[in-house]
């Protein structure tokens, strides 16, 4: 990578930085955060950034910030110096790669459950690390990932067989994560989500505890979950599930491209941000809540909060008509502040911004200020979404693979459509093995941005980027 090209990366970084600086003071405010289990880090570090543009409740993470450095050495799936041992350790770690290519997860799923980890998938040689026939979920806290890829993919299942497979996912009570810079495609079930237990308990603040909460997820693609696969309910070509009762969600900057629907879902009582994301050819649905009265059984229902900013949505090949920007289903109320949002069909004629589908009383109650704010954020106008999302957001930007700048290259020209398989495409993908040792001196070991050039491996990248 050359030195103009090195600093055109690291701004990126820097840019968000500046933002997240000058609005540190939300209206929400901040928790004061914990003390990570390693004493060598200092107190002044625990309001920093996890990295520069981290934004949301998740922001000053620690993450594995003056933990051990665990390397990546292998791309087997299981053993010695696999990523599956690393993520399992104890203790703060920073978790880096001296090989690249695919691992193959062989039709299994990584619990992370030991907390204070950050994942840098941009220290690995090109092509950096793609994950595949798998996915995996943080039941932990305290935790970021950047810069990696997961294609799920039917995983020689038969149609209709119940695996049901998110990418990348937050479960249980998991809390202050960041995923950012991440690629995730041909989810079986979700390809991003956040869930929990739900209703542990009688008391809704005891269930938003025991649910994922203080949740950001950023910078992401999350594209062409697989429709017609291998989930037990037949069509699921979902984008982002947010389950019942999650709070203090943050996404920003993402893009979703070719998911059937949930881009995203919001299920009853959650309380939620969405600032600056690109939602392309959604089929049936963007953006929509639902309350579902059948999972709440005998539990008093929750209002949802949602606030929307800068957003836009594309209608492409497969969105049908009379789709709408945000819409409601099942019984719950839905308190919602929007601005700046835009939605226009394939010929950028307007689209309507709220639709229904249910009979039900439920409604979406438009109020004048937003019913919650993140920290350490201001959004763009959203005429300037589109060539920021396309540009920023993804793993490895200045090493992006096929698929990556595929997708991309769809939704700048208006192309593609929700998939039914992997190899409705080309398969999976196959990367030559690479290895290069990790070096400590290139990388600030505090946020793990690189010091040099040379730090940020794009020998593979593909044509097009």
């Amino acid at each position: 990578m050359n030195v103009r090209r090195f600093a055109l990366v690291l701004n990126i970084w820097l840019w968000s930085a500046v933002l997240a600086v000058s609005t540190g003071t939300a209206a929400t405010g901040h928790a004061v955060r914990r003390k990570p289990p390693s004493q060598s880090v200092a107190t002044a570090t625990q309001n920093l950034l996890a990295f520069p543009g981290a934004m949301g409740w998740a922001a000053t993470t620690p993450g594995g910030r003056g933990g051990q450095i665990i390397k990546v050495t292998t791309l087997n799936a299981d053993g010695p110096g696999s990523f599956l041992e690393a993520v399992s350790t104890k203790g703060a770690r920073i978790v880096v790669f001296e090989v690249g290519g695919v691992i193959d997860l062989g039709h299994r799923e990584i619990h992370v459950t030991e907390s204070y980890l950050t994942v840098a998938g941009q220290t690995a040689p090109s092509p950096g690390v793609t994950f595949i026939r798998g996915g995996f979920q943080v039941g932990a806290h305290d935790v970021v990932v950047q810069n990696i890829r997961v294609r799920v993919g039917e995983a020689g299942s038969p149609k209709k067989s119940g695996w049901e497979q998110d990418g990348l996912s937050t479960e249980g009570s998991a809390h202050d994560v960041i995923f950012d810079h991440n690629s995730v495609t041909w989810a079986t079930d979700e390809n991003m989500s956040m869930s929990g237990k739900r209703f542990d308990g009688n008391d809704p603040e005891k269930w938003r505890a025991d649910t994922s909460h203080r949740i950001t997820f950023s910078n992401n693609i999350m594209a062409e979950g697989l429709a017609f696969a291998t989930h037990g309910k037949i069509e699921h070509s979902k984008g982002t599930l947010i389950h019942d009762n999650a709070t203090d969600l943050l996404m920003a900057n993402n893009l979703y491209a070719h998911n059937y629907e949930r881009n995203p879902l919001l299920k009853g009582g959650t309380r939620a941000v969405i600032i600056n994301d690109l939602i392309y050819d959604p089929g049936q649905r963007a953006i929509h809540y639902n309350l579902m009265a059948e999972e709440w059984g005998d539990h008093p229902w929750q209002i949802g909060q949602l606030t929307v900013v800068g957003t836009v949505l594309r209608e492409g090949e497969s969105s049908v008509p009379h789709l709408a920007f945000l819409e409601i289903g099942g019984y719950g109320d839905l308190q919602y502040f929007g601005k700046d949002n835009i939605a226009v069909n394939q010929i950028g004629e307007p689209i309507p911004m709220y639709g229904r589908y249910t009979t039900s009383p439920a409604k979406i109650v438009l109020i004048k200020t937003p019913p919650l704010w993140p920290p350490y954020v201001k959004p763009m106008p959203a005429s300037a979404v589109q060539q920021y999302v396309l540009h920023n957001a993804g793993a490895r930007t200045w090493d992006r693979d096929y698929d990556d700048v595929r997708l991309i290259a769809d939704v700048a020209e208006g192309r593609g459509y929700v998939v039914n398989s992997e190899n409705d495409i080309h398969g999976y993908p196959v990367e030559k093995p690479t290895q290069r040792p990790f070096n400590p001196a290139d990388w600030n070991l505090i946020d793990m941005t690189p010091k040099t050039p040379a730090a940020l491996d794009s020998s593979s990248k593909a044509r097009g980027t």
